[in-house]
This record gives C-alpha cells, structure tokens and sequence, in this order.
C-alpha cells in the first residue's frame, strides 16, 4: 500500500505545478514570500498532493474554484511543512466551503466557564468524523493579514492534526513519551495561565478563545506561531519551543519585525 502511495506521489510531484495556481498563492497567502526557496518548492508539491487527494464542496450557493482550491490547500500543507509524511491529513475527508460566515446550532462553551446554546455565526469547524468546514471571506481575511494571529485555516486544521492521536485534547502525534510529556507540561502550564489571565479579565497576547479547552489552545497557538511568531517567542518562549519541535519550523527566523508582550 505505502509503496502505491510513494508511486502515486512522485508521479503527481513529476507534474509541472501550474503557474496560475501559483499566482493564486502569491496574490492570497502572503507568508509564501517569505518562505526560502526550497521550502516553496516543497509547499508547492504538498499542494499538488493534497489537491489530487482532498475533494472540496461548495455550500450556500458556492461555486468551487481553483482560488478557493489553492488558497485552502496552501495554508493547510503550510503546517506540514516539517512533518515529512506520506498522508496528508489522513483522517479528513472533504474540505466544505460557504461564501460567507455561515450560522450553526451550536452548544458552545466560552473562555469564562458558561455555555452558550443555540443559532451562531461561525468562520469554520473541524469534525471528528474527517470534514472542515470553513467560510470562503474568513479564509481571505485570515490569509491576507499575516499580522493579527488569526487564520482560520491554521486553526482549523490544527484541529486536524489534533485529531490523529484519537482524540482532539490539545496533544497532536508526538515523536515518544518523553516529548509527550513535556508537551503536556509546557501547555498545560500554558493553558491554565491563559484560563487565569482570562478570569481575571487580564490583556493577554493569545486570543481569549484559547481558554476554552486544551483543544482550542492547541489550536490558537498555532494561528499565532505563524502568524506573530517573533511575539509568541519573546512573550512565551518554551510554548513557541514546544511548537518548533512539532511542526519542525522556525518561523519567528523567516519574520524580522518588533515584538511587543
């Protein structure tokens, strides 16, 4: 099986990547500029793969197009970019796109401990059961500011790689026990000094919703380690650590600018 993948994909990476669709990331994902250019290369072959095996659907009237295709793809394999693996989020099965924030029912617990039920406005949602949901305008809002430590791509399929270790508790597939158990002591601590910080109403550099569950922590974390990865260094160096080791990238190295805690 795994030598009918390896096959599958050098023949997919043979092909030539289509300079329109890289003309689509370089308009869309401004965080490709500053990737060195062995790395855009490889982007651009996990790209290909993930295109050939990931079908997307158009929801709420959405016509699929191949900016919206490539767009997606691109942030998603952006985090796999360290991980050097032959399935490309192997649980998710369909990528659903709605034009807009679209609403859902919704039984939502909220960084302050209470719960809110009922209709919703959401950007995106990930699925246990293999789907990410995701609203075309948050995508290109997330995208284009590379600034704000909000990505709903990122977050989304952060959720993902969450989910590989059977359950989504803020702990993706780690190298062995050793890594796995500083991994639960770095953003455990983490985790419960931003639940604090939240409490008691303090200003904190991650976004409150990360105070939700370890799952969402997880998640806010890696939208603001590459998003405003020289501040998520300075203010908070051994979660960044923690997250250079995972995803096996340095992005606070490709981003020269002030940071501020």
């Amino acid at each position: 099986m795994f030598g009918l993948k390896s096959r599958r994909r050098r023949r997919l990476l043979e092909k030539p990547f289509p300079p329109e669709w890289e003309t689509i990331i370089l308009r869309n994902v401004p965080y490709y500029g500053f990737l060195p250019a062995t790395r855009r290369h490889q982007l651009r072959g996990l790209i290909q793969v993930f295109l050939a095996d990931k079908p997307f659907e158009g929801c709420g009237g959405l016509a699929i197009t191949d900016e919206i295709r490539v767009t997606i793809a691109a942030q998603g394999c952006i985090l796999l970019l360290g991980l050097e693996r032959d399935d490309l989020y192997p649980k998710l099965r369909s990528i659903l796109v709605y034009p807009h924030a679209y609403v859902a029912d919704v039984t939502a617990p909220q960084p302050d401990g209470t719960v809110v039920e009922g209709p919703e406005d959401r950007s995106g949602e990930s699925w246990t059961h293999g789907y990410v949901v995701l609203s075309w305008d948050d995508v290109l809002r997330g995208a284009s500011d590379t600034t704000d430590g909000r990505n709903v791509v990122y977050h989304e399929f952060a959720h993902q790689l969450d989910n590989e270790s059977g359950a989504p508790e803020g702990a993706p597939l780690l190298a062995d026990t050793l890594a796995a158990a500083e991994w639960a002591r770095v953003l455990g601590a983490e985790y419960e000094a931003l639940c604090g910080s939240v409490e008691r109403r303090q200003e904190t550099l991650l976004d409150p919703y990360g105070a939700v569950s370890p799952a969402e922590f997880f998640a806010v974390a890696t939208e603001f380690f590459f998003e405003l990865p020289v501040d998520l260094k300075a203010c908070h160096p051994e979660l960044y650590g923690q997250l250079r080791s995972f995803y096996r990238q340095d992005p606070a190295s490709l981003i020269s600018e002030e940071s501020c805690c």
